[in-house]
């Protein structure tokens, strides 16, 4: 019986994504992702933190975050955690915990890139199940929405 694994971050990407194929050619895009929190302290003083996640997204998800998913872009991340384990050349276990995004909207663009956009209202939603029927409904290259978004 599988237990719950699920999480939803909404944040900025912090850092141009990197875009890559695994070894069986499958596209892997890792997106640093950073998460404001503002709330009061014991002294009643407004405070703001900021967290910082890697997001790995895979497959058609992947390709369209790797191009669209610009730095300062908000974004909307459903999906689950995942904890890498590995020895480190001295053999102690390291371990980092990841976020593999099963479902990402890309939401507005940031305030520098408005500006030259002609819809800033576009909202892409990326799934690897939506992209899969998709890719079989329509042609991916000549449909698009937006700012030259493929239409999802």
């Amino acid at each position: 019986m599988n237990s719950l694994n699920q999480i939803i971050l909404e944040g900025n990407v912090c850092r141009q994504p990197e875009l890559r194929q695994s070894a069986s050619g499958c596209n892997v895009c890792v997106m640093p992702v950073a998460v404001n929190r503002s709330y009061k302290n014991a002294k009643g003083e407004n405070t703001e933190e900021v967290s910082y996640f890697d997001v790995t997204s895979f497959g058609k998800t992947a390709e369209v975050c790797g191009k669209y998913a610009v730095i300062g872009r908000h974004i909307r991340v459903v999906g689950r955690l995942k904890q890498d384990r590995w020895k480190n050349l001295e053999g102690k276990t390291q371990s980092k915990v990841n976020i593999v995004a099963e479902h990402v909207e890309l939401l507005n663009l940031p305030h520098r890139q408005v500006a030259s956009s002609k819809s800033t209202e576009a909202t892409l939603v990326a799934t690897n199940a939506a992209a899969a029927r998709q890719q079989q409904e329509l042609d991916y290259e000549e449909d698009t929405v937006g700012e030259g978004i493929p239409a999802f």
